[in-house]
């Protein structure tokens, strides 16, 4: 019989080993993921069942090295020279006594290392996009059907060697095998599961691989913390003397699921054995033991129950799903029924929702905060602030702002040679896009992350329509008409796209030059701001002085012409007074020359003081009339002069 148990452990190990080889061999040709899944839990279990092989042979040395003693000693005389020696006399018990104090839980680790390990890094794999760009079918498996034939032949192969194994197990209650028959019959359990998913490949559903391929990755990972907690609770486990050591590198939930019929044996082992006494004789247990299985599957009916009634909020549109494949109605405001999950999946999307996305920065943690609040699909409409903040160029208006090309129209008309590029100018841009999804079933049937795509063809609009535009437009009297053909110009892409969504709104703001050169930017504009103010500055002074000296003109030629005027008139009555002067001297010369004598004198002693020496030897007598006159006489009226026949004035 122990020889039998030997066999049959070396042979649990060789198919372990040979089932890893071949199902991970077969996923590589397939292209599999899940059985390359199931491969490495086949290697792992490869490595349990070895070392419990290992432990049986160490259990059988001690038990032939445990019959020589006992026949010794029956032929002995003296049985206190066994007594004494009897340490020395048991090298195979204390080398499985070793064994079960370091290697086994060394065996342990590695194995956990292993299940966290190989879980993490298929995980990885599984996530990674390079492994989806390497399959050249776009996910469908390859060679499907061979797939399918060698999976099923594992998985009934090991499924008739776990069944002796377990049989084995049950008969002659020998723990030493219980590790490799829960590997060989879960590994069938899996393979069969794989080939399952390879004939959804082959119905049309490829996605069923890759979502067992992480089912199978997560129980893995499990199955590492159900061996974290082993190695824990073997440090505070009660030692008695002459107890047998619980295999740690045994996995009571791989046990448990290669077989569910003994879940409550072994729960009752694990109990007593963890807590030192009969556990699963009380009450309680028993009550359970008989009623668990019916309040489960209870349990388990009213959930699925519950998942066959689904209510949509208003506002809300769903999509629903059977088998993996969305159905061409939609679910509207209001209950329905279904289908039990997993047969029909519901998708819920808030249609009436605008949402939004930004070009040209990424949000700060804040907005990204507020924005979490929205739908899994897009994000919600930021409201505007009241009072929004003044941010001067000099500062990041937003977390990582990305600089976009823009061209520059006045710098590209100069004297720039036929075949040079355009010159362009840095921008850092804030456009805000609205839309909201007209098109549910385009919107989420036609391509796996909409808004993503959205996003991206928006942004590369964005981009090619920069290159093109003018720098100075768009930071002045351009900005709207530029929003309006950036809207249109996403509406007619995404409508090619057939994406199923209405461009509302495309804003500008937060037009500004990068934040390194910005002093340098704000530089160039304060000197032609003060260009601009220097040129009305003089085209003022023009116009100020311009009239004030075409006035001085005009009074400076019309004092002219007064002053010729009357230089022309002085000299006409120059010209006049000499005629009558003439004429005077002619009638009586000697009183024209006496008077003009006299009034000579009048004249230069006018301001004069005067003294008058009379004569003594004449009897004249002169009267001076010193009183000041009261009024003016007819003498003092200054007559116009005459008008002469030659100017007619």
């Amino acid at each position: 019989m122990e020889r039998q148990l030997r066999t049959n452990a070396t042979v649990n190990t060789v198919v372990l080993l040979l089932a890893a080889v071949v199902t991970f061999a077969m996923g590589r040709y397939s292209g599999s993921a899940a059985g390359q899944v199931v491969a490495v839990f086949l290697a792992i279990g490869f490595v349990a069942a070895l070392v419990s092989r290992f432990q049986m042979g160490l259990e059988e040395s001690e038990r032939l090295e445990q019959l020589e003693l006992e026949e010794l000693a029956r032929k002995a005389t003296d049985s206190a020279l066994f007594k004494t020696a009897e340490a020395e006399l048991r090298p195979a018990r204390r080398a499985r006594e070793q064994f079960e104090k370091y290697f086994g839980p060394g065996v342990a680790v590695v194995l956990l290392a292993a299940q966290w390990g190989g879980a993490w890094g298929l995980w990885q794999w599984l996530s990674s996009p390079a492994r989806k760009l390497e399959e050249p079918t776009g996910g469908v498996l390859e060679h499907a059907g061979v797939a399918l034939a060698i999976y099923g032949g594992v998985g009934l192969i090991l499924f008739l060697f776990g069944k002796v194994a377990a049989n084995l197990v049950q008969i002659t209650r020998q723990r030493l095998l219980r590790p490799a028959a829960g590997y060989v019959l879960l590994g069938a359990y899996w393979c069969g599961l794989v080939a399952a998913g390879v004939g959804a490949d082959i119905a049309g559903y490829p996605r069923v691989d890759g979502w067992m391929a992480r089912a199978l990755v997560l129980a893995l990972a499990v199955a590492g913390v159900e061996n974290a907690l082993t190695l824990i609770l073997e440090i505070y486990r009660p030692r008695l003397k002459g107890a047998e050591r619980r295999l740690l590198y045994e996995s009571r939930l791989v046990g448990l699921a290669s077989q569910p019929e003994g879940i409550f044996t072994t729960v009752a082992h694990a109990l007593d054995y963890q807590f030192g006494f009969k556990v699963s004789e009380t009450w309680f247990y028993q009550f359970l033991q008989k009623y668990l299985g019916l309040f489960l599957l209870a349990q388990l009916g009213l959930l699925l129950l519950s998942t066959c009634v689904v209510f949509i909020e208003p506002g809300e549109q769903a999509i629903l799903e059977r088998f993996g494949r969305p159905l061409p109605r939609l679910l509207d405001a209001g209950g329905h029924w279904k289908w039990p999950w997993p047969v029909d999946k519901v998708y819920r999307y808030r249609t009436d929702r605008i949402q939004t996305f930004s070009i040209g920065h990424s949000p700060h943690e804040e907005e990204e905060a507020a924005d979490s609040h929205g739908h899994d699909h897009g994000r919600e409409a930021k409201r505007p602030s009241a009072e929004p903040e003044a941010i001067l160029w000099t500062e990041a208006h937003a977390k990582d702002e990305f600089n976009l090309l823009v061209a520059s129209r006045e710098e590209g008309e100069g004297d720039r040679e036929a075949g040079q590029a355009v010159p362009v100018n840095l921008l850092a841009v804030d456009l805000p896009v609205q839309y909201q999804v007209t098109n549910l079933l385009m919107w989420a049937t036609r391509y796996s992350d909409g808004a993503a795509l959205l996003e991206r063809v928006a942004t590369r609009e964005v981009v090619q329509y920069l290159v093109h535009a003018d720098l100075n437009e768009i930071l002045t009297t351009g900005r709207q008409r530029t929003a309006e053909e950036l809207r249109a110009r996403i509406q007619e892409r995404a409508n090619e796209l057939q994406m199923g969504v209405r461009i509302l709104f495309v804003g500008l703001q937060n037009i500004h030059p990068p934040v390194r050169i910005a002093p340098a930017y704000q530089a160039v504009v304060a000197a032609l701001q003060e260009k601009e103010a220097k040129i009305l500055e003089a085209e003022g002074y023009a116009a100020q002085t311009l009239p004030q000296a075409r006035a001085e003109a005009v009074k400076r030629k019309v004092a002219a012409e007064i002053y010729a005027l009357r230089r022309a008139a002085d000299a006409q009555a120059q010209a006049i007074r000499f005629t009558n002067q003439l004429q005077a001297w002619k009638t009586a010369p000697q009183v024209f020359a006496t008077r003009g004598y006299l009034q000579a004198l009048v004249r230069g002693g006018a301001e004069s003081r005067k003294l008058v020496l009379a004569a003594t030897n004449t009897d004249d007598v002169i009267q001076f009339n010193l009183e000041d006159k009261l009024r003016p006489g007819i003498d003092d009226v200054v007559l116009p002069p005459p008008k002469t026949p030659s100017t007619g004035k």
